[in-house]
């Protein structure tokens, strides 16, 4: 009985570690979306700053000299970082902001690899730096989620406990 007990808390006080690290893990995640939005917006950090527009192409403003910006692909990435700080209250949460997020990313690539960048449905913008950098986002994203998923999935215990309950 006192084995039974001792490993129950055992299983709790793992399964609270590996929920509190994906809790962490997506707040790493949502805090870096919101800085990104946020550092768009400053002049200096993103270059050619006074030419970004609202959304669209036709601006040459560049986080860090590299990344496409305008205005609403800022926003897009604050709101990304605001919803994965909420998401990281919980684990039942982030899992799906993670592998839902890490999605959206990958569609993003996606778009950013059939679109032509002078064209019009180029309005996000993007370019090939952006894309790059979806396509790491949306699989670091997505399996980040899936592993996490795992690790908490209900009904998870280790070798030691599923070979002690076939007894």
């Amino acid at each position: 009985m006192d084995d039974m007990r001792t490993s129950g808390r055992g299983r709790d006080s793992d399964l609270a570690a590996k929920e509190k690290t994906l809790r962490a893990l997506t707040a790493a995640v949502g805090a870096v979306f919101l800085l990104v939005g946020i550092l768009g917006f400053i002049p200096g950090i993103t270059t050619n700053y006074d030419t970004m527009t609202f959304a669209g192409h036709e601006g040459n403003a560049k986080l860090l000299g590299v990344f496409e910006v305008s205005v609403l692909h800022n926003i897009v990435h604050l709101l990304f970082g605001v919803v994965g700080l909420w998401a990281a209250r919980a684990a039942r949460t982030a899992v799906p902001y993670l592998i839902g997020g890490g999605v959206i990313y990958l569609l993003l690539w996606i778009y950013g690899l059939v679109i032509d960048y002078d064209d019009s449905a180029n309005f996000i913008p993007v370019n090939d730096a952006d894309n790059w950098l979806h396509l790491v986002l949306g699989v670091a994203m997505v399996l980040i989620g899936a592993v996490g998923a795992r690790m908490i999935a209900p009904g998870r215990t280790g070798t030691a406990d599923r070979t002690r309950n076939r007894r």
